[in-house]
């Protein structure tokens, strides 16, 4: 009898010991820590809209609570609104590219973070420079007629600055990555050329129908720009303050 209750409490210690280990290798999935992110820039196609801005990224923990994150594609300006003057009409944009890329270096709060990086708030610097190039055609109405001109047009923004940010990690792999703060110093230069005969006078007017372009969809360009006018050679140029906002959806593995 001593000898069976033996064997039966062996055999419930080892189920017991097999159960608890099972949990410890389950809860160890579940707290697994992946070291790479890919992703979407989700909020720059809200703004240019998804067939304007295609931009991933991709997140790499180097050290522990640390990552650098780099991003790049392709990034192009909605398409603009007509604007007349006295003399042009905007006719058509014949052409719209652009790109950006962006880095940051990003240490995660292991004091306010129940998980490891890449996953929950984060602080850290950054670097994001935009280019965007546009080719449009204006209609030129005088005395003598129409005349077709044409302008090529860049726009350069060059930002550095310093971010606060939250990474989600929703069931286990899907990574929404939010960069809630961060402000910085942004260095902008405009720059546009003409094609076609025009005098001094019809340049300057048409210089400023391009400004009105440049502030009609692209957020913050009516405060960058305020007090700025486009030069005799189509340059405009300034420093301000600028600001980062982003919602990323990517994949954690």
């Amino acid at each position: 009898m001593k000898k069976k209750s033996f064997h039966l409490q062996y055999l419930l210690l080892s189920l017991f010991a097999v159960n608890i280990g099972n949990a410890q290798t389950d809860s160890l999935k579940q707290m697994r820590q992946y070291k790479n992110v890919i992703r979407y820039n989700l909020s720059g196609a809200l703004l240019f809209g998804f067939g304007k801005y295609i931009v991933f990224g991709y997140e790499r923990v180097i050290k522990p609570n640390q990552t650098i994150s780099v991003n790049f594609g392709g990034a192009k300006l909605p398409k603009l609104i007509s604007i007349n003057t006295d003399s042009f009409s905007l006719q058509k944009d014949r052409k719209s590219n652009g790109y950006n890329v962006s880095v940051d270096y990003r240490f995660y709060l292991g004091k306010e973070n129940k998980y490891m990086a890449p996953r929950g708030a984060y602080i850290g610097p950054y670097y994001s420079y935009n280019h965007f190039t546009r080719d449009n055609q204006w209609t030129y109405t005088s005395s003598a007629g129409n005349n077709s001109i044409g302008t090529n047009t860049s726009l350069n923004i060059s930002t550095i600055g310093f971010q606060f940010g939250y990474q989600f990690i929703l069931w286990k792999r899907l990574a929404l990555d939010m960069v809630l703060v961060g402000p910085g110093f942004g260095f902008y230069s405009y720059k546009a050329s003409f094609d076609g005969n025009i005098s001094a006078e019809n340049k300057e007017q048409l210089a400023d129908a391009l400004k009105q372009l440049l502030t009609q969809k692209f957020p913050g360009m009516n405060f960058v720009f305020a007090d700025k006018e486009i030069s005799s050679d189509g340059v405009m140029k300034t420093n301000t303050i600028g600001y980062r906002y982003i919602i990323h959806i990517g994949f954690a593995f």
